[in-house]
């Protein structure tokens, strides 16, 4: 069976398209609109999640999961621009990594994590 060999491209609707692109690449450091983004092989998750769950926000049917090479240098650098950082001991495992979860401007529940 031939497999998918990766995330090809996230699309976002948005209220400001601009805006939120800028906002994307100023404190997540992404490059959007229709440039092409290369990243460092890691591990990518796809995890289907009840309708009823609770672990982001029910009106949002996904949820962007973002891997980061160093949490604390990336929670100050977002607490320093203002944005609010949500961390909870009981999101991080050992085994998988550390979890943080944040918000852009539209209302998007974004999850950050440092694989172990």
């Amino acid at each position: 069976m031939e497999k998918v060999t990766g995330i090809g491209g996230v699309f976002l609707r948005a209220r400001d398209p601009d805006a939120l692109a800028r906002w994307y690449e100023t404190h997540l450091g992404l490059e959007t609109g229709l440039s092409v983004w290369s990243q460092p092989a890691g591990p990518t998750v796809f995890a289907p999640f009840r309708q009823e769950s609770d672990y982001f926000p029910t009106r949002q049917q996904v949820m962007l999961n973002f891997r980061v090479g160093d949490m604390d240098a990336m929670v100050a650098q977002l607490q320093a621009a203002g944005i609010e950082v949500e961390t909870r001991a009981d999101w991080d495992a050992p085994d998988i990594g550390r979890f943080a979860r944040i918000h852009d401007p539209e209302g998007n529940a974004i999850e950050l994590w440092e694989p172990a």
